[in-house]
Protein backbone atom coordinates (compact mmCIF):
# COMPACT_ATOMS: atom_id res chain seq x y z
CA UNK A 1 0.00 0.00 0.00
CA UNK A 2 0.96 3.48 -0.91
CA UNK A 3 1.24 6.37 1.63
CA UNK A 4 -0.75 9.43 1.21
CA UNK A 5 0.81 12.61 -0.05
CA UNK A 6 3.17 13.83 2.87
CA UNK A 7 3.50 10.70 4.80
CA UNK A 8 6.31 7.99 4.54
CA UNK A 9 5.79 4.22 5.50
CA UNK A 10 8.51 2.44 7.99
CA UNK A 11 8.89 -0.84 8.92
CA UNK A 12 9.76 -0.95 12.69
CA UNK A 13 11.16 -3.17 14.67
CA UNK A 14 14.53 -5.03 16.16
CA UNK A 15 16.66 -8.10 14.85
CA UNK A 16 16.67 -10.31 17.50
CA UNK A 17 12.16 -10.40 17.90
CA UNK A 18 12.86 -11.97 14.75
CA UNK A 19 11.96 -11.73 10.97
CA UNK A 20 8.71 -10.91 9.56
CA UNK A 21 8.33 -9.15 13.16
CA UNK A 22 8.10 -5.57 11.89
CA UNK A 23 5.11 -3.48 12.37
CA UNK A 24 4.35 -0.71 9.54
CA UNK A 25 3.57 2.32 10.12
CA UNK A 26 2.82 5.88 8.12
CA UNK A 27 4.37 9.16 9.67
CA UNK A 28 4.41 12.75 8.25
CA UNK A 29 7.40 13.47 6.72
CA UNK A 30 7.94 16.64 8.89
CA UNK A 31 9.09 13.59 11.46
CA UNK A 32 12.12 13.16 9.64
CA UNK A 33 13.50 16.70 10.81
CA UNK A 34 13.00 15.96 14.37
CA UNK A 35 16.76 15.39 16.07
CA UNK A 36 15.86 12.39 18.07
CA UNK A 37 14.41 10.81 14.79
CA UNK A 38 17.51 11.82 12.74
CA UNK A 39 19.22 10.04 15.04
CA UNK A 40 17.27 6.73 14.45
CA UNK A 41 18.02 7.35 11.20
CA UNK A 42 21.20 7.09 11.30
CA UNK A 43 21.53 3.99 13.07
CA UNK A 44 19.06 2.65 10.66
CA UNK A 45 21.78 3.54 7.44
CA UNK A 46 24.80 1.92 9.80
CA UNK A 47 22.73 -1.00 10.51
CA UNK A 48 20.65 -1.23 6.67
CA UNK A 49 21.74 0.82 4.47
CA UNK A 50 19.04 2.56 2.35
CA UNK A 51 16.81 0.58 0.22
CA UNK A 52 15.67 1.95 -3.22
CA UNK A 53 12.64 0.62 -2.80
CA UNK A 54 10.04 0.00 -0.41
CA UNK A 55 9.25 1.31 3.34
CA UNK A 56 12.38 2.63 5.52
CA UNK A 57 13.54 0.31 8.24
CA UNK A 58 14.18 1.30 11.29
CA UNK A 59 15.73 -0.37 14.02
CA UNK A 60 14.52 0.01 17.23
CA UNK A 61 11.25 -1.84 19.62
CA UNK A 62 7.43 -0.86 18.38
CA UNK A 63 7.56 0.85 21.91
CA UNK A 64 10.60 3.11 21.80
CA UNK A 65 8.92 4.12 17.90
CA UNK A 66 5.53 4.69 19.59
CA UNK A 67 7.10 7.08 22.85
CA UNK A 68 9.57 8.78 20.09
CA UNK A 69 6.25 9.39 17.89
CA UNK A 70 4.37 10.65 21.14
CA UNK A 71 7.30 12.81 22.45
CA UNK A 72 7.62 14.22 18.91
CA UNK A 73 3.83 15.25 19.04
CA UNK A 74 3.78 16.92 22.11
CA UNK A 75 6.76 19.06 21.06
CA UNK A 76 4.47 19.91 17.85
CA UNK A 77 1.16 20.54 20.24
CA UNK A 78 3.19 22.56 22.61
CA UNK A 79 4.85 24.63 20.21
CA UNK A 80 0.69 25.47 18.42
CA UNK A 81 0.38 26.55 22.34
CA UNK A 82 3.66 28.62 22.23
CA UNK A 83 4.65 26.62 25.48
CA UNK A 84 8.73 26.04 25.43
CA UNK A 85 10.19 23.36 24.08
CA UNK A 86 10.29 20.77 26.84
CA UNK A 87 11.63 17.60 25.39
CA UNK A 88 14.26 17.22 27.56
CA UNK A 89 14.29 13.37 28.26
CA UNK A 90 16.52 11.89 25.62
CA UNK A 91 15.00 8.58 24.16
CA UNK A 92 16.79 5.68 25.39
CA UNK A 93 16.73 3.59 21.75
CA UNK A 94 17.48 -0.25 22.26
CA UNK A 95 20.64 -0.88 20.65
CA UNK A 96 19.72 -3.10 17.40
CA UNK A 97 21.73 -6.46 16.83
CA UNK A 98 24.58 -5.93 14.35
Amino acid sequence: MKAKRGRLSVDVGLEEEGVGRTQRFTIPISDLYHPQFRELLEKAQEVFGFPAEGPLRLPCSVEDFLHLRWLIEREAENKQLGYPNNLAIPLLLKKAAT
